[in-house]
């Protein structure tokens, strides 16, 4: 296993500044996403983190659906989770969209409004002496948070495109940083691609308004295509769950559910070479030979 951004590890000092990793130690917290591209395979963002900051910017680039995916992502880590609703100062309503936010997000999750470039004070009570991370696309404003919060531009910083709010990295690697008041902070390059590597758990966490009706279905099989006594489909046709949510639920679960069968079968392709390698190894052992 190799090590990531917040792994701790045994290491073998060989000179003076330098030490060779020999183990990587288990991980309390692991933040992963699918290898962007066709791979089907996992990328470790983040390791042994207390707080994933979900940032988000209330410019024209605010997408609730893709805060679900992200949501979905912290739930999978096992970390504890907060939104942050950067950029408060480009939003005509922040009330109306901190409330779409409270709404989507899983209950006890905190949800913070602030704009960086003034003041990162409402971030301060939830940061404590452990590992916090900061997670979201560019051009959110991480980079501006991340320099308030250890009190120097440590980052650079860019200005969004001004026709569509899309920004333009700033940070290009995972960086641990240690804040002055105690505990690191991880910043993060802008995600331009978060392919879930997740698990069915980990979406019910997150959509437990879908997930609890689903259980209270006739039949435990139910579809939720118009079978009799179903309450998912009760439910969208009172409005009580909204069909964007609905569908951004069945996106995350087929994308889910693809990602479970291609890892099983890359699983057993290579537990077969696995076992294709022993084999021919036997036959050239000495002690197997005829």
């Amino acid at each position: 296993m190799l090590p990531a951004v917040g792994d701790w590890v045994m290491a073998r000092p060989v000179e003076p500044g330098m030490a060779v990793i020999e183990e990587v130690l288990a991980r309390a917290t692991c933040i992963s996403r699918k290898q962007p591209g066709r791979a089907q395979s996992e990328q470790v963002l983040a390791a042994n983190v207390d707080l994933i900051v979900l940032v988000t910017a209330l410019d024209r680039d605010f997408n609730l659906r893709r805060l679900e995916r992200y949501m979905v992502l912290a739930a999978e880590s096992g970390a504890a989770t907060l939104v942050a609703l950067n950029k408060a100062e480009l939003c005509e309503d922040t009330a109306a969209r901190l409330a779409e936010v409270q709404a989507i997000a899983p209950p006890g999750t905190p949800c913070v409004m602030l704009s960086a470039l003034e003041s990162v004070e409402p971030l301060r009570p939830f940061i404590g002496t452990g590992t916090v991370v900061l997670l979201g696309s560019s051009g959110v404003g991480k980079s501006t948070i991340v320099n308030a919060l250890l009190g120097e531009d440590h980052q650079r910083t860019r200005a969004v495109r001004a026709h569509d709010s899309k920004g333009l990295h700033t940070t290009t690697h995972r960086m641990l940083l240690a804040l002055p008041g105690g505990g690191a902070l991880i910043d993060t390059p802008g995600l331009r691609e978060l392919a879930l590597w997740a698990s069915q758990p980990a979406l019910d966490e997150v959509f437990g308004d879908i997930a609890g009706l689903a259980a209270g279905c006739r039949f435990g099989d139910c579809g939720h295509t118009g079978e009799p006594g179903c309450t998912v489909a009760a439910a969208l046709e009172s409005g009580a769950i909204a069909p964007e949510r609905w569908e951004s639920y069945l996106k995350l679960q087929r994308e889910i559910n693809y990602l479970k069968r291609a890892t099983d079968r890359q699983a057993a392709a290579e537990e077969k070479q696995r076992w294709k390698a022993i084999h021919k190894a036997m036959r050239h052992h000495p002690k197997y030979r005829r």
